[in-house]
Parts: C-alpha cells; structure tokens; sequence
C-alpha cells in the first residue's frame, strides 16, 4: 500500500477515535473537578498503566490527526499534490506524530 494511503486511513482512524473515546476523556476531566476526593480518586485512576497507555493512544490520534489533516488542506490547495512531495509530506506526517507522541508519552509516563 502507498504511503500517501496509509496516512490517509490512518487520519480516518484517528478521528474516529477522537470522536469514540473522546467521551472518556471528558469524563475523566469532569470526575477531577467536582470535589477534592474526586481529584485524588483521579489521580490515582490516571496513575494506572493501561489509562497512560489508553492517553498515548490517544495522544497519537490527536497528533496525527491534526498534521495529516494540515497535509491534506495542503494537497487541497494544489501544495504538494505531485507524486514525489506527497511520498515526503506522508513520511512527514508518520515521523512527526510519532516523534512528538513519545516525546508526550515519555513526559506522561
């Protein structure tokens, strides 16, 4: 499969799971503001390895979400629509959300 391909099913699966799971973000976010119990009860459920696994997931998405969709207005603008700068803004894409997702994860962790 072409590289320009797979950033692109990739940039519909990271919103999907945007959309999917933002709910347990938001969640989360509201169960840490309503009393301080509920903070520290917060804490310690994002304390927990599969939550900062599920974070970086999530993390991810965002991340290569948002820069395969700036390639994609990009490519709508007629920028880089040739074969050769496609291949590279895709590489770009891939390298960068995942550069920055272990830079995120490794601060999460």
């Amino acid at each position: 499969m072409p590289l320009p391909a797979l950033v692109s099913i990739l940039h519909r699966i990271s919103g999907t799971a945007l959309f999917v799971f933002a709910w347990a973000l938001l969640y989360l976010l509201q169960e840490s503001l309503r009393s301080p119990e509920s903070h520290v009860h917060f804490q310690t459920v994002i304390g927990h390895w599969l939550v900062k696994l599920f974070l970086i997931g999530m993390v991810w998405s965002f991340l290569h979400h948002f820069f395969a969709g700036l390639r994609h207005l990009l490519l709508d603008i007629q920028v880089a629509g040739d074969l050769g700068p496609a291949r590279a803004t895709s590489f770009a894409v891939l390298a960068i959300s995942l550069a920055f997702t272990a830079i995120l994860g490794v601060m999460l962790w």
